[in-house]
């Protein structure tokens, strides 16, 4: 069995705790219009033409191996689980010596379910700590067949009207809500995490929601995320446009007001996430 994996990001200090490995899985049913890596979304070997370091060679030959800039990129590539073991193994000591790990991340891990399991099963018979990144937009049943073999979730909250969260992001709020709510009632280590994006996530109604909903489970510790800019550009060079690009970060005084009326109702709010 092999995976479609975007890449593999060695030496992380985010997304689980410790210094860690990510492995990045493409393909996602959701269509974020914040999202800041607009090439994991299709499930699906993608190619593109990086134009800031293109040299425009007389006759592009639009072959990877011979762009001699690497303007000429491509996304995606099908790996097995043993070769991915063979690179985040390469940072084994690392892991033992900071309380670090792997985490998998997307793209949508659900979407390639068999083979995230597959991969967790394996990382877990070495004794690695493992993480998941997910929007809990899959299959129910995989993603209770994957929990046993994960030490901590990173469960996305967005959006949590219903005709909203389908009608902007494409996502199914009550499969995201049922998983969120099946995996804390089984037991297992869910911290939810929200994106804060101006105009989407970030109005006082949708705040008091994900409050709400995260307080009726007795959860203390949720991740901010703040909205960047930093994907924006890539956006160009896969021929996509960017609904978001006039859209400032929210400030400072902004994350506060959001970070103080969690504390208010007993959460513990951090920002960035671990």
């Amino acid at each position: 069995m092999k995976g479609l994996i975007l890449n593999i990001q060695r030496y992380s200090l985010h997304d689980g705790g410790g210094i860690r490995s990510i492995v990045f899985f493409k393909g996602c049913p959701l269509r974020c219009p914040w999202c800041s890596n607009p090439e994991s979304l299709k499930f699906d070997i993608e190619y593109a033409i990086v134009d800031s370091i293109c040299l425009h060679c007389e006759k592009c030959e639009m072959d990877i191996d011979e762009c001699p800039s690497s303007a000429y990129t491509q996304f995606g590539i099908y790996l097995s689980t043993d070769e991915i073991l063979e690179e985040v193994l390469k940072d084994h000591i690392f892991y033992q010596n900071s309380s670090g790990g792997v985490t998998l991340s997307g793209g949508e891990v659900l979407m390639q379910a068999d083979f995230a399991i597959e991969l967790l099963k394996k990382l877990k018979e070495l004794g690695i700590n493992t993480a998941v990144e997910t929007s809990g937009n899959g299959s129910s049943e995989k993603l209770l067949e994957m929990a046993p073999y994960v030490d901590t979730f990173l469960f996305d909250l967005k959006i949590m009207d219903e005709k909203k969260s389908k009608s902007l992001l494409n996502a199914d709020l009550p499969l995201i809500l049922g998983n969120f709510k099946a995996l804390v009632e089984s037991g297992y280590k869910v911290i939810p995490r929200v994106p804060l994006i101006p105009n989407y996530t970030m109005t006082p109604k949708n705040i008091a929601l994900i409050m709400g909903w995260v307080k009726s489970f007795d959860l203390k510790e949720i991740h901010l995320l703040p909205f960047h800019q930093y994907g924006s550009k890539k956006y160009s060079f896969l021929g996509k446009d960017y609904a978001l690009s006039d859209i400032k970060p929210p400030s400072d005084k902004k994350i506060d007001i959001i970070k103080n009326k969690m504390l208010e109702h007993g959460l513990n709010p951090i920002v960035g996430g671990i």
